[in-house]
């Protein structure tokens, strides 16, 4: 028999047959991916119905993980308490915290919020990041933040984290981008002495002195303390307490300085050291009255008790 006889028999064969059904040994995914979806509903049996997560007050364990939030740095001042000390104080402004965006385990193996702060117009947004707040249904944000939280903290999309968020007297870790400083030396950099400011010292007052050894090892170490660039990093304050809240303008004050110039995002989160009462923490986050009315209210101080805070103790 000729090759073409052969090749001729082979074809009508096929088309006798007809299309065959996938077989067994080949996973759901595989189909999926290389075939119609709507082919292949037959064959997924695992679909996984996306869950509805519902804004109410919950429940605080010692395990739950609360979301974080976005402030803009408003500067500097200073207060004076009951005591009469002057309190050094920095001003962080919550500039309309809605979450843009929720990560659960079921689609992308994490469980986080992802929060929106500011606003900003569409034409100085990327194509991109217009598609992303046209997807999840939100404003033009200006900054984004993802924090992770735990299964029991997730808020639904569009969900508002105001000041409330937070308590007068608990202790908050702030996280920012310090002041870049540009190249600067070792003294200025590292607090080094410098060299003789007297004899035998000409022209090298400022110098860092000797950076390593002789013949051995006859190298400078990694990590050797030298001149280079100063700031501009991210830096984590640690339990910093909060003094005041104003849910009028979404204000807080901490006792302190935080990372950054003004005008700069820092993100604020609870405490990892330093951890308040469950009970006095509002959970997943507060949620305001309906009939509330929000110029009436007055904010918020803490606590200082019979004993000033601000003063070293003996």
């Amino acid at each position: 028999m000729s090759a073409l006889s052969r090749g001729l028999i082979s074809r009508l064969r096929l088309l006798s047959v007809g299309v065959r059904a996938p077989p067994t040994n080949v996973s759901t995914f595989q189909f999926r991916r290389y075939s119609d979806v709507s082919s292949t509903d037959e064959y997924d049996t695992n679909v996984v119905q996306p869950r509805i997560i519902e804004a109410k007050p919950g429940i605080m364990t010692p395990n739950s993980k609360r979301t974080g939030a976005i402030a803009v740095k408003c500067g500097m001042t200073a207060l004076w308490d009951k005591w009469g000390a002057r309190v050094p104080i920095t001003v962080l402004w919550m500039d309309d915290n809605i979450v843009s965006q929720v990560k659960t385990f079921e689609k992308e193996g994490i469980s986080s919020l992802q929060l929106g702060c500011g606003h900003k117009k569409e034409k100085h947004l990327t194509k991109p990041e217009v598609g992303h707040f046209r997807a999840q249904g939100v404003p033009m944000k200006r900054k984004l933040r993802e924090f992770p939280v735990t299964e029991d903290a997730l808020l639904p999309v569009g969900t508002s984290i105001g000041v409330r968020h937070f308590v007068p007297g608990q202790y908050v870790d702030v996280t920012g981008i310090t002041r870049g400083k540009g190249f600067q030396g070792g003294m200025k950099r590292w607090g080094m002495k410098g060299m003789p400011a007297s004899h035998g010292a000409s022209l090298s007052h400022r110098s860092i002195g000797s950076t390593g050894q002789r013949d051995a090892p006859g190298k400078v170490f990694k990590g050797k303390k030298m001149p280079g660039r100063m700031g501009g990093k991210q830096q984590t304050v640690k339990n910093v307490w909060v003094y005041k809240i104003d849910p009028a303008r979404n204000l807080m004050w901490v006792k302190g300085q935080v990372p950054g110039a003004e005008g700069n995002f820092v993100f604020i989160k609870d405490a990892v050291y330093k951890k308040s009462d469950s009970s006095l923490l509002p959970f997943p986050t507060y949620f305001a009255p309906e009939d509330e009315d929000t110029t009436e209210l007055v904010p918020l101080v803490a606590d200082l008790g019979e004993a000033d805070p601000f003063m070293a103790a003996d």
